[in-house]
């Protein structure tokens, strides 16, 4: 199932690991695809740069908190989250699974999410959730690999983590409503590709596809009700 581009988060963030890559990007997708040089014409420059104020199980659960909400609502129903566990910036594992899970439903989680929360909390408890320092020295398909073994952890959750935790440049998140929309408006095309087709035209980005995700989103964004 597609996720919309509301449940993503805030394109603004902090590092400079992808941003020493942005130029480059630019000048490869410009020359491989006219179509998306216009989009970059028009957009201007690409701010996206990798978020490391969290850790991997924090960006986690916050992602599955955002999952199918608009920013504004997620935003409420992770701060209620947070609320629940005072004394820390975030809840560590074991605070987590003790804290009765109708407590957590009750700020606003679904029994899903609740749920799909309480796994996160176990696999990192479980050390199935990499800590920073390992997860920086994993291939984007380990990473994949070992996440969505995580019931709850859908290939989207991990590719976000990837994009804007880990800011892993080539990173194509192709059942993204915002990326397939970005990709129809910027294409001219009457309906949303298959993942599929997204992934084979995006072929020509390589290996700078999370710069032309972060433009297709902006597409997506900035196109005229």
């Amino acid at each position: 199932m597609a996720i919309t581009s509301s449940c993503r988060p805030t394109l603004r963030v902090t590092d400079e690991h992808l941003a020493v890559d942005v130029a480059k990007a630019i000048r490869h997708i410009k020359k491989v695809d006219p179509d998306l040089a216009k989009v970059i014409r028009r957009i201007g420059p690409c701010d996206l740069k990798p978020d490391k104020s969290r850790t991997i199980y924090a960006s986690l659960v916050r992602s599955i908190v955002y999952q199918q909400l608009t920013g504004k609502v997620a935003a409420i129903i992770f701060g209620r989250f947070l609320e629940l566990f005072p004394g820390r910036k975030f809840p560590e594992p074991d605070r987590v699974l003790r804290k009765p899970f109708e407590k957590l439903r009750g700020v606003g989680l679904s029994n899903q999410k609740a749920s799909y929360i309480q796994n996160i909390a176990q696999a990192a408890k479980d050390g199935i959730v990499p800590d920073s320092s390992q997860a920086n020295r994993m291939r984007d398909d380990e990473l994949v690999e070992r996440l969505t073994s995580i019931k709850g952890v859908g290939r989207w959750t991990v590719e976000m983590l990837l994009i804007f935790r880990l800011g892993r440049p080539d990173v194509l998140p192709t059942t993204d409503y915002g990326v397939q929309k970005g990709f129809a408006l910027a294409k001219g095309l009457a309906e949303l590709p298959k993942p599929k087709e997204l992934l084979a035209a995006g072929e020509c980005w390589a290996p700078h596809r999370t710069v032309a995700a972060w433009y297709l989103w902006r597409t997506a964004d900035t196109a005229t009700p």
